[in-house]
């Protein structure tokens, strides 16, 4: 199964370690790839603590798609050749968590977003991709596609991300 989350609503990579979660719980082994993150996120901790492997490839601060740093573009390309590897191994599932936003940035290549895609249905490995701005091809080359839609968000009125809750 290829699956995307995306969409501007919150739940994307919840979502995802949700499934991850679920595949732990019958003992199948789970890749959890991080575009844009560092390991300072609660999903990254409780990952490790249930024997997930998980590796993250960003810095401390976001992504400008405008202004891309060149490490954001080194990271992601690092990512891209591990998300290979971990592929040809054949897990149960591999999650590319932000990789959507990797694209959009122009991080990666449609190509090497295709060409994972590719992969993982040669090898059978169940892919996740998450991440806003998924695009058109990505979710055409999709089985299932959700789209996370906000209806209300607590930033709208001030309120800061809430640790434990949003990271």
């Amino acid at each position: 199964m290829i699956i995307v989350y995306t969409g501007n609503g919150k739940g994307k990579t919840s979502s995802a370690f949700g499934v991850a979660l679920r595949a732990r719980g019958y003992n199948k082994k789970v890749h959890i790839i991080q575009f844009g993150k560092t390991k300072n996120t609660g999903e990254y901790k409780a990952a490790k603590k249930l024997g997930i492997d998980i590796k993250t490839f960003g810095r401390k601060e976001w992504i400008d798609c405008n202004n891309p740093k060149q490490e954001h573009i080194r990271l992601a390309q690092e990512a891209v050749k591990y998300a290979v590897e971990v592929i040809n191994k054949k897990p149960f599932l591999v999650i590319l968590d932000e990789i959507n936003i990797a694209l959009h940035c122009k991080l990666i290549s449609k190509q090497e977003v295709l060409n994972l895609i590719k992969l993982a249905n040669n090898k059978h490995v169940h892919l996740i991709l998450t991440g806003r701005y998924a695009k058109p091809y990505v979710k055409r080359e999709a089985d299932l596609v959700t789209e996370m839609k906000e209806v209300k968000h607590p930033f709208r009125k001030g309120i800061p991300a809430v640790r434990g809750l949003d990271w």
